[in-house]
């Protein structure tokens, strides 16, 4: 593993956190951290959102129950080649336009399960926003390994986070218990894809190319 030093630091937020419940219109991005647009979201909605005024409720689940549930035992962009490989070109794009760093990581989808219950352990956290951009950093700009555990206590101490704690309560049955609750509270919202964004009103909007839709119907919804 690369030591801290040569990692790309997660940016992206002012600093500063905010309680759950400030006042605020909030908008609930639902996230994968195997997902590759989902990168492309996390890396700007916390900024786009303070700009706003809207709070981010930080939602992390898995798509892959759901997907599975369709007949997919992996990624639609495995299934598809010929979408994939628009896919890739396609974050590449969208990466260089947001000056984001990319490399396609091996194996994709990377697995998830580690990292997203340590979001969902922290998901109301002050440093929920800088682990997640981490995590998505270390995997879509470098390419890492985010199954191994080393590495994501390395991510949540550099977010601030007690990692010893934090691990030790993703593995914790609250934790497995709460994520899978959140896959279902996810399938009932009629979600299928990240990043997804779900509305106080309930309306959902999909896709990293949604995001400032979402923010501004958000703030017309309050």
């Amino acid at each position: 593993m690369q030591e801290k030093s040569e990692r790309v630091h997660a940016t992206g937020a002012r600093d500063g956190s905010h309680p759950p419940e400030d006042g605020r219109p909030a908008l609930q991005f639902w996230y994968e951290f195997a997902s590759t647009y989902s990168y492309l979201t996390a890396m700007r909605i916390e900024t786009r959102a303070q700009d706003l005024g809207v709070r981010i409720v930080w939602r992390p689940f898995l798509l892959g129950p759901i997907f599975k549930k369709q007949g997919w035992e992996t990624s639609p962009f495995n299934l598809h080649p010929a979408k994939g490989l628009y896919m890739w070109r396609d974050v590449e794009r969208q990466c260089e336009r947001y000056g984001l760093p990319f490399t396609t990581p091996v194996p994709f989808p990377q697995h998830s399960l580690l990292a997203a219950r340590i979001a969902f352990t922290g998901r109301d956290q002050p440093w929920i926003g800088a682990f997640t951009r981490a995590v998505f950093l270390a995997e879509f700009g470098q390419g890492l390994d985010i199954s191994e555990e080393a590495l994501m206590a390395d991510l949540l101490l550099e977010a601030g986070a007690p990692a010893k704690q934090v691990l030790a309560e993703a593995y914790e049955h609250g934790a497995k218990s709460g994520l899978r609750a959140a896959v279902t509270e996810a399938e009932d919202l009629g979600i299928f894809g990240a990043p997804s964004f779900i509305l106080p009103d309930g309306e959902l909007y999909w896709g990293d190319d949604r995001l400032e839709m979402a923010l501004e119907a958000t703030l017309r919804a309050s």
